[in-house]
């Protein structure tokens, strides 16, 4: 049953202070729309349980990229295509801009956001793993002030996050330190595009004297929240990959996640897919590491 516009009050404040005093006199009563890619999929289905919507759709202060010395400043406004299209994430964020591209077409990524991916909440949405990856932080702000917080401690269960009544998302931080890594990330769904994924990754890792000095995994659709695989990165980490260390990451990976069956796929199906991909990753990390460090 679709919903009724009539049972629906949006505002539109128009700045970024305006909308926090709006959120701040009555905190959990707002919900925050920006692109409304999915708030309008629960609205058209007659799921979408709030009322009272306030639109933080293309506010100045949240749609911003700056690029700092050290580090990146993302908006929560910015959008799928201001990823794609900005130089310096294309250039040193691959793995961000990867994501980008899978969200849905084109339709989807002019007005999908990153802070709506993130404030979503879904352990399918398919930027969080390289957020994860990347050691993001956020930085949250309400009419009290702003707060700075990782990325790996912003979700608490499935669709809950560490956000207050009153917050809203307003930048990601990511460092610009990753140059010299070997990204990998990749989508599985039932096609190739504008599909919600049944297994989502995203890793990188650097290769010094045959070893592997750094690594970094996260998946998606296999937790109740977006999954960095630490116990699995602490087995590999100063090893050299082989065959039995491949096996071994293989076997670490299906232990970390909690797949479970859905109508997208199997948890059977999830596990083997995950270490799959780890042992993909593994055999690229190997053969493009080994052109890096003969290259030196």
């Amino acid at each position: 049953m679709r919903s009724h516009p009539a049972d629906y009050e949006l505002v539109a404040p128009g700045s970024l202070p305006a909308v926090l005093s709006v959120i701040a006199a009555q905190p959990g009563q707002w919900l925050p729309i920006a692109g409304g890619t999915d708030v309008m999929v629960q609205f058209g289905s007659g799921k979408l349980p709030a009322h009272k919507l306030i639109s933080i759709w293309n506010l100045p202060e949240l749609r911003r990229i700056e690029v700092l010395p050290n580090e990146l400043w993302i908006g929560a406004g910015a959008t799928f295509t201001d990823l794609r299209e900005h130089a310096t994430v294309s250039r040193e964020l691959p793995l961000l801009v990867s994501a980008a591209r899978w969200t849905g077409g084109i339709a989807n990524q002019n007005r999908g956001t990153l802070g709506g991916n993130i404030a979503n909440a879904s352990p399918a949405a398919d930027s969080l793993p390289a957020l994860l990856v990347y050691d993001a932080e956020l930085i949250l702000v309400s009419a009290r002030g702003e707060r700075r917080i990782h990325y790996s401690n912003f979700h608490t269960g499935y669709r809950k996050t560490n956000l207050a009544p009153d917050e809203l998302v307003r930048a990601v931080v990511l460092q610009r330190s990753f140059s010299d890594h070997v990204a990998y990330t990749r989508k599985i769904g039932a096609r190739n595009a504008q599909a919600i994924s049944k297994v989502c990754m995203a890793a990188m890792g650097r290769i010094s004297d045959g070893s592997v000095s750094d690594v970094r995994i996260a998946m998606g659709s296999v937790a109740p929240v977006p999954l960095r695989l630490t116990e699995t990165e602490k087995l590999l980490t100063g090893r050299h990959i082989d065959a039995t260390l491949i096996a071994a990451a293989r076997a670490s990976a299906a232990a970390e996640i909690h797949a479970i069956d859905d109508i997208r796929s199997t948890a059977r199906y999830r596990v083997a897919v995950a270490e799959n991909l780890i042992a993909e990753f593994l055999h690229h990390l190997t053969a493009v590491g080994a052109r890096a460090e003969a290259a030196i």
